[in-house]
């Protein structure tokens, strides 16, 4: 069966059973329909956050469809359960733009799926939708703003980098010229979109504590200069009201059920090649607070999402994980050894011991932050015996814990293995992570921490636009802020065609943007794309719906 076919297969429980098992009173629910429902942040108890055993799962550098961490996350939640362990996922919100592109839904796979399935991947419960109308609130009143003659801010249009958003693929609104048709439409300026899940919208209700603290930091939006070359921010627009008021339900969490009855709870969605790439910060509080284990995800390699899951959202949130889960795949390590992406579920063992580098590299970056780690190869069924005896006994080789995951095939049942590493090694930890680096270090010091540590290179090298930009924030006082490297995920170093674990090379930053309401400095390495465009045959030709309602095609 197909990933929706599976899913359909499945009747939901009605939501208030799930929050049953998480001790939630059915009067705090807010039911949209009855297989989802918002969770108010006031459940949120900074005691029990404390005590709980978190779990983070993260990935070699990944192919292009993924590895399957959010099928590890939820097979794992799955086999928790099973094992008599009050477990939850906390996983993102999927963007309509993967899903109606390259990689088609992002709810899990197999017997390891949260669902709805169909809803989760399409318009949810509007989060999506309300953190794009926010985005564009800001874009409307600055445009308004220029315009006007008694209540200008004075701003430069040549100096506002603040993007329209969209949640979909769209190549042609990367770069436009907007406020065209003469003196009523506003003033002519090249502009552009990005893609909603890019924008700081999203890293911001991802970054926010609070109710408070997201009409705060949607107040501290660096929009762009004045003419006399004063920075100019959101509040100066009073735009951060009627923003908040656009996001009030975004930023509760959404809960929902895996396909064995769970409890898992989504929210928010931000790129981690962009951004954080990880789930809202009161998300995995309220996950923490409703468990005894939390099982969370990071986006892409260990390199990206870890990294930032670590130094940017554990610092802020004040939480640390008991373990971390480092999903490899054959297909993925063969495909670091040399093969071809058409090539990566043919049997090669050779192929397969040459990526095993890639491997290594994530587990020496990894254990710079002194938490205990387990490897979890996601089976596929062109995995052999012997491609998976070679890299269970490279681990042991290393030292580091290894179980075969089938959640896939088989959901909890099939990772019941790793359940059983990843208690054995939260129970080992009695210690916080270890940061790559200090606030109070430069940003340039920042970049070469992570740049050595995390990646395994050697110099951090600026543009000269770089170096103009950095003395400009930093100027304006944002030094102390986390350093967030947007660069490729296909690769360690700053070139995607360097696979496997690539040595002897340098990050070269070519330019910087900076999250004064997310609240880091945006290295960019390479030529990042904030708005994605679709491949050749995106998978939006592949999804349609009978006139009964039935969708196919959702991957």
């Amino acid at each position: 069966m197909t990933e929706i076919q599976i899913a359909q297969s499945v009747t939901p429980k009605h939501i208030k059973e799930i929050a049953a098992k998480l001790a939630i009173p059915e009067e705090k629910l807010e039911y949209y329909g009855n297989d989802k429902a918002k969770i108010p942040l006031a459940i949120i108890d900074e005691k029990k956050v404390k005590e709980n055993n978190l779990i983070l799962v993260t990935a070699i550098s990944p192919t292009p469809p993924g590895e399957g961490k959010t099928t590890t996350s939820i097979g794992l939640v799955d086999a928790l359960n099973i094992l008599n362990k009050k477990a939850v996922a906390v996983i993102r919100e999927p963007s309509l733009g993967p899903v109606f592109g390259i990689k088609g839904g992002a709810a899990g796979g197999g017997w390891s799926q949260v669902i709805p399935m169909v809803d989760i991947n399409l318009h949810f419960t509007g989060d999506f939708h309300a953190i794009e109308k926010a985005n564009n609130l800001l874009s409307a009143l600055i445009e308004n703003n220029i315009q006007s003659k008694s209540r200008s801010l004075g701003i430069d249009p040549r100096t506002v980098i603040w993007k329209r958003c969209m949640d979909m693929n769209d190549r042609a609104l990367r770069n436009i010229v907007s406020a065209l048709g003469g003196k009523a439409g506003g003033i002519p300026r090249e502009t552009g979109f990005n893609i909603t899940a890019a924008s700081e919208i999203m890293a911001i209700l991802c970054m926010a504590s609070d109710l408070e603290d997201l009409k705060e930091r949607c107040g501290n939006i660096y929009v762009g200069d004045s003419w006399e070359g004063r920075p100019i921010f959101a509040k100066q627009l009073n735009a951060e009201g009627a923003m908040a008021v656009l996001l009030k339900d975004a930023i509760k969490p959404n809960l929902v059920q895996t396909l064995e009855g769970n409890p898992a709870i989504i929210h928010g969605g931000p790129f981690a090649n962009i951004a954080q790439g990880t789930n809202s910060i009161v998300a995995t509080k309220m996950g923490m607070t409703l468990s005894d284990y939390t099982i969370t995800e990071a986006g892409f390699g260990s390199d990206l999402g870890a990294e930032k899951f670590m130094n940017i959202k554990c610092r802020a949130a004040g939480i640390s994980p008991k373990t971390i889960v480092l999903v490899a795949t054959i297909r993925a390590l063969k495909y670091h050894g040399g093969k071809s992406l058409k090539e990566i579920t043919q049997e090669d063992v050779k192929a397969l011991k040459k990526g095993l580098p890639n491997l290594e590299g994530h587990i020496a970056s990894l254990k710079s932050f002194g938490i205990p780690i387990v490897v979890s190869i996601n089976a596929f069924n062109t995995d052999t015996e012997s491609e998976m005896q070679v890299v269970e006994d490279h681990c042991r080789k290393l030292g580091i814990p290894v179980a075969l995951s089938f959640g896939w095939e088989k959901g909890g049942n099939g990772c019941l293995a790793l359940a059983g590493e990843v208690i054995k090694a939260a129970e080992s930890c009695t210690n916080e992570f270890n940061p790559t680096y200090s606030l109070d270090d430069s940003a340039l010091s920042k970049m070469e921490k992570i740049c050595q540590t995390i990646y395994g290179g050697e110099n951090v090298v600026l543009s000269d636009l770089a170096k103009s930009q950095l003395r400009k924030y930093e100027a304006m006082g944002y030094g102390n802020l986390p350093v967030c490297i947007a660069k490729t995920e296909k690769s360690f170093s700053d070139d995607q065609k360097r696979v496997g674990r690539p040595e002897h090379f340098d990050i070269k930053i070519r330019e910087f943007e900076i999250a004064t309401g997310a609240g880091f400095i945006v290295p960019i390495a390479g030529n990042m794309l904030r708005m994605p465009g679709l491949p050749a045959t995106p998978a939006a030709e592949k999804i349609t719906i009978d006139r009964d309602g039935v969708i196919e095609g959702l991957f």
